[in-house]
């Protein structure tokens, strides 16, 4: 038995073994062999061992369509509920889940092996570019931190390989208080600046670079104090009531490296809002034009073509992007799944009605000019850009260019599916993201296509400023104005925020989204409308909503009043699309929800068994993932789990297929 814990706890990875530098990291796939310690001495092999780092799940989306993978939520959503947001549904694992140490054991091994070489001058090659892989490794071991932390929150930190000895790996499993990990994380990202280049070695942002470590340090700090303001004094901050770090001997009389939870709060948004800076100033936006390309001979839309194009270089604002090919069959659907269907998701009522009109009115102010939501062309007029691109109208053009290699494609948008519930064409809210699409039709090939695929961009940047700046000030400095300002105009909106404050009633917002709260309670219309911006900004892009909703504690309020999911108005002109096809009795073969309980379409509600026909709703628990039930035992004496220096996140059991403790 005490052999099979050491096994499953050391969890021994394979590290690939290549022996020559690839030209552009994200470029290629890996291989996969075995390193031996007497391998990482030239810089050649240390440039192929963090080849496969890049595409060993570091990043929250590589391959398929990542513009269909976020989480669903009150933006953008799919047919079903998430299991987080019905009752009983998510359980605690016997095994598995995020308690897992396979990938930050590959990058400590390197780090152990290769950093005394490093210092000893004694790895052959460029000495800058012996610099930059170093760099590069501390980077991915942060971002692999960090989802560590969104995820589990307090989470041991081990900087080294362990011996094949119980003892050590058993007292390696005490977990750190989550801003410990925060501070840890951005002592290796300030090392990854410190030793990166501030342009990648080869020119080309397939690879890492100095202000991709600066804007991932600005997205772990605003997230850690965030987290730490709206939990603050509850069970999922140190020392907040029924915190379980305190039922635990080593964490039991913990105190904050600053001194207070305020100040480690001050701490963080001053990290965010320096690194933030630092891209922000450096880095412009990439133009919108607002128009929709419908003829070769039309203007390009530079905006739209940074989410599908093959070759992401000429886009100034993207830091770091995946390339394609297909001929070496590394592929993916985006376009596809843009251009012929949704992927079963599509965007909420919630984002269409919080988009801004261009007067940087919203829709229900007095003079706004909303043409209404009786037809998806009215819905789009005179609306931010971003919303002008992204959402598809029916009859406007997919394809410009023809290719037979297009097996997929769709080349005149037609009404939305909205009854279809297979396959990729199923479009269950009515309103269609274009978002990723390629006006080539070769790109509409299934699990055939070569769109680039963005994995940072400066304007998260700006947003990370100007929230930083707000939440930890009260008020927007002169570098909050001006990022906002730029963010709005290349929107096409009128770049007086204030105008749109002034004119923002929280109550109307309220119904649609859920960036109005944190803990229950409506934040101001200044912070809503920073958060409403970034929603706008990020829509269904994979990493963003739902670890904002998270860190902002914007889901309290499900707990009490269930949310329904909705998308277009079907029930006015736009159910003549579908005359004769609509059924809405809420039998299992209904098509569509009933009029009765809504004019505007609800997915979920099509059918009374649905498991969300009431709204979704969520419980505090949800908050923070479990830890699997395996990982208590493997670390306990005599299978008593209470023994293991593991502790459960709040509200969950140790109880392998039970629902967090804290109800509904």
């Amino acid at each position: 038995m005490k052999t099979n814990k050491i096994l499953f706890l050391i969890g021994v990875c394979c590290i690939s073994l290549l022996s020559s530098c690839a030209d552009n990291f994200l470029d290629k796939q890996p291989l996969s062999s075995v390193t031996p310690e007497q391998y990482l001495k030239s810089v050649d092999q240390l440039s192929a061992y963090n080849l496969n780092m890049y595409w060993n799940g570091v990043w929250p989306q590589l391959g398929g369509d990542p513009y269909a993978y976020e989480p669903g939520n009150d933006m953008s959503s799919g047919r079903n509920a998430e299991n987080m947001y019905v009752k009983g549904q998510w359980k605690v694992g016997q095994t598995g889940g995020d308690w897992d140490f396979s990938k930050i054991y590959t990058a400590n091994y390197f780090l152990q092996i290769v950093v005394p070489r490093f210092k000893a001058g004694t790895i052959s090659g460029d000495p800058g570019l012996v610099s930059h892989n170093v760099g590069e490794m501390y980077f991915f071991r942060a971002a692999l931190y960090f989802q560590k932390l969104q995820a589990l929150g307090d989470f041991p930190i081990v900087k080294t390989t362990l011996p094949n000895e119980l003892g050590p790996l058993v007292d390696a499993s005490k977990r750190q208080p989550q801003n410990e990990v925060a501070r840890f994380i951005i002592s290796d990202l300030d090392s990854a600046i410190l030793l990166m280049k501030n342009v990648s070695p080869d020119g080309h942002r397939n690879r890492l670079s100095q202000p991709v470590a600066q804007l991932l340090k600005s997205r772990v700090a605003l997230y850690e104090a965030t987290w730490l303001k709206y939990f603050k004094g509850t069970a999922y901050v140190p020392n907040g009531t029924g915190w379980p770090g305190a039922t635990k001997d080593y964490n039991k009389n913990y105190a904050f490296p600053s001194g207070s939870i305020d100040n480690e709060i001050a701490y963080f948004f001053k990290e965010a809002m320096t690194s933030a800076k630092i891209v922000a100033d450096a880095t412009p936006l990439t133009p919108n034009t607002g128009l929709v390309q419908q003829s070769l001979t039309d203007p390009i839309n530079p905006y739209f073509n940074m989410f599908g194009d093959i070759n992401l270089e000429p886009y100034s604002e993207i830091l770091l992007w995946q390339r394609y090919d297909r001929a070496l069959g590394v592929t993916n659907e985006q376009s596809m799944e843009a251009g012929y269907g949704t992927g079963g998701k599509g965007y909420t009522r919630g984002f269409v009605d919080g988009c801004l009109m261009t007067n940087g009115l919203p829709i229900y102010a007095a003079g706004s000019g909303y043409a209404g939501d009786d037809s998806i062309q009215f819905v789009r007029q005179n609306r931010d850009f971003r919303l002008q691109v992204d959402l598809k109208q029916p009859f406007q053009k997919n394809v410009l260019i023809f290719n037979s290699a297009g097996d997929h494609s769709t080349p005149i948008e037609p009404h939305p599916d909205i009854m279809n519930r297979f396959g990729h064409s199923d479009e269950p809210l009515g309103y269609c993201n274009r978002k990723g699409m390629n006006y080539d039709e070769a790109q509409d090939s299934n699990n055939g296509a070569s769109g680039g695929e963005i994995v940072y961009r400066a304007s998260e940047a700006y947003l990370n400023y100007i929230e930083a700046c707000y939440e930890s000030t009260g008020a927007l400095d002169a570098d909050a104005d001006k990022y906002w300002k730029e963010l709005r105009i290349r929107a096409g909106i009128d770049p007086d925020y204030e105008k749109t404050i002034a004119a923002t009633d929280l109550n109307k917002e309220a119904a649609n989204n859920w960036s109005v709260y944190s803990a229950g309670q409506m934040v101001d219309a200044t912070l809503y409308n920073i958060r409403k911006e970034r929603a706008v900004e990020f829509i269904s892009e994979p990493g963003f909503r739902m670890n904002d909703l998270r860190r902002w504690r914007s889901l309290d309020q499900l707990i009490t009043t269930p949310y329904h999911i909705e998308g277009f108005k079907l029930w006015g002109p736009m159910q003549a699309w579908y005359s004769g096809l609509l059924i809405y009795d809420g039998s299992d073969v209904a098509t569509v929800s009933s009029p009765t309980i809504s004019l505007y379409i609800r997915p979920m509600e099509r059918a009374k068994t649905n498991l969300a026909y009431g709204g979704l709703q969520w419980t505090m628990a949800h908050y923070l993932n479990p830890i699997a039930v395996q990982h208590f035992l493997i670390t306990s004496t005599n299978n008593d789990v209470s023994t293991s220096p593991i502790y459960q996140n709040p509200g969950w059991p140790i109880t392998a297929g039970s629902p967090s403790t804290s109800g509904f």
